[in-house]
């Protein structure tokens, strides 16, 4: 592994950025076709209700996204950084590490949703109209918990190896699995909104089993086995030092998305699917903006491993230049085409109407996505967990949920979908503070000793 990555390091920084991200980029891809699917065919049934339900269910599943986030970006980083020291035994118990505790939290959690499943339901604001669909879904997306969290964390882990293309496959396999099962489960055989659950279940599971698959054929230079398996020597803090703030953000979108929907809910279930299908239409941007900084994050983390700081200013400098380009492009044609793309999960019209305007109101901070996951991406490299924390709070938390409140009482409606674009501004300026201070302190350390 560390002969390879010192032939990466000899590359132009603008070959292996792209080497790096385009695989990571085309895995986010395949994760929003996949998130689009299921609204996609359930919009397909004319039934704007079951749209609003999985709008309503889709902040739970995100949570089993967010536990494999956890372990992904932290395991990532701890892994990349390890390499680029020439640690490889370290980085063995590290991917196991992460592997045995993706099984075992993600049957925990299994077993708490069924267990507060209808207290969930109230939580996250399900009508009378919509609460019998999002039962029927998250009864049955919940099943595949633990294969949920090892999909979306190995789909990380793998990239730390310089393995891009295998940590997209895996993501490609079990999107490509769910999508071709959508139109045949929810229309074909008529099971609609559980359909869609069932496959979002296979998928996961065919995710899942192609990286297992992968480790067992010893394709790996990381490691899956239980005796490589250990919490010491750092291993699970530093895991979670940098997986929890990663993690958190996903998690407080979660919480975030249940706070927009209880108030969105005042102006009905249209408005409540709309603003489902409007994130969606945004998640088209964030999604390659994701994918372009988890892929630089690897090659950044090395670099801290090694302390060529040269290398780590060409790779983030090109990196947050081809960001802002890719996302003023992206969020162009999203404005453009923002009344079809809504009208591809959408029938009513004032739910069309909606979902259009609160589209384009999303849209405005569009194009400083990729720039900000950039940053994101560089800190966790850099292993600086408190700020990595600060950020995930203050996006989805500290910043957004306050200006939900404050945006919803002086402006309404249109007030709590404006609260996003106002967080991502503010967060964008922070990230790029607390980026400087945390490089800064880094090369100073770097250099005394």
């Amino acid at each position: 592994m560390r002969v390879k990555q010192n032939q990466n390091s000899a590359a132009s920084v603008s070959k292996q950025v792209l080497r790096n991200s385009v695989p990571a980029i085309a895995a986010m891809i395949m994760v929003l076709i996949y998130n689009l699917a299921d609204t996609f065919f359930i919009g397909q049934t004319n039934d704007d209700l079951q749209v609003a339900a999985v709008s309503v269910a889709t902040p739970v599943f995100l949570i089993f996204m967010a536990l494999g986030t956890l372990f992904g970006m932290g395991g990532t980083s701890v892994i990349s950084r390890a390499l680029g020291e020439g640690r490889g035994d370290y980085a063995k118990k590290v991917s196991s590490f992460c592997m045995w505790a993706c099984v075992a939290v993600g049957i925990v959690f299994t077993i708490l949703f069924w267990i507060l499943m209808d207290r969930m339901l109230l939580w996250i604001g399900a009508s009378a109209d919509t609460m019998e669909y999002a039962r029927r879904y998250l009864e049955i997306v919940s099943l595949c918990g633990p294969f949920v969290l090892i999909g979306n964390c190995f789909s990380n882990v793998i990239r730390a190896e310089g393995r891009s293309a295998v940590a997209m496959m895996g993501m490609l396999i079990g999107n490509l699995v769910n999508v071709a099962l959508d139109p045949i489960m929810i229309l074909w055989l008529n099971w609609e909104i559980a359909g869609a659950a069932i496959a979002t279940v296979i998928g996961n599971i065919a995710a899942a089993l192609y990286y297992l698959i992968y480790f067992w054929r010893g394709k790996s230079t990381l490691s899956i086995r239980p005796r490589d398996f250990t919490i010491r020597e750092k291993v699970c803090s530093g895991v979670l030092a940098i997986g929890i703030p990663a993690s958190l953000g996903s998690l407080l979108m979660s919480v975030s998305q249940v706070v927009v929907n209880g108030l969105m809910a005042g102006y009905g279930d249209l408005a409540v699917a709309a603003i489902g299908v409007s994130m969606k239409v945004t998640m088209i941007i964030a999604m390659f903006a994701l994918g372009l900084g988890q892929g630089v994050q690897p090659l950044l983390g090395y670099c801290v491993g090694a302390k060529d700081w040269q290398r780590f200013r060409a790779v983030m400098r090109f990196s947050l230049w081809f960001a802002l380009g890719l996302g003023v492009t992206l969020t162009a044609l999203s404005y453009l085409f923002a009344e079809p793309l809504v009208g591809a999960f959408l029938t009513d019209p004032a739910a069309m109407e909606y979902g259009v305007a609160f589209s384009k109101i999303l849209l405005t901070t569009g194009a400083a996505f990729g720039v900000l996951y950039v940053l994101i991406n560089a800190l966790q490299a850099m292993g600086a967990a408190l700020p990595s924390l600060i950020i995930s709070i203050c996006r989805q938390g500290l910043i957004y949920v306050p200006a939900l409140f404050a945006l919803h009482f002086l402006f309404g409606r249109d007030g709590l979908v404006w609260a996003q674009p106002l967080a991502d501004l503010l967060s964008l300026l922070l990230a790029a503070l607390l980026y400087q201070i945390t490089l800064r302190k880094w090369i100073s350390g770097s250099s005394s000793r």
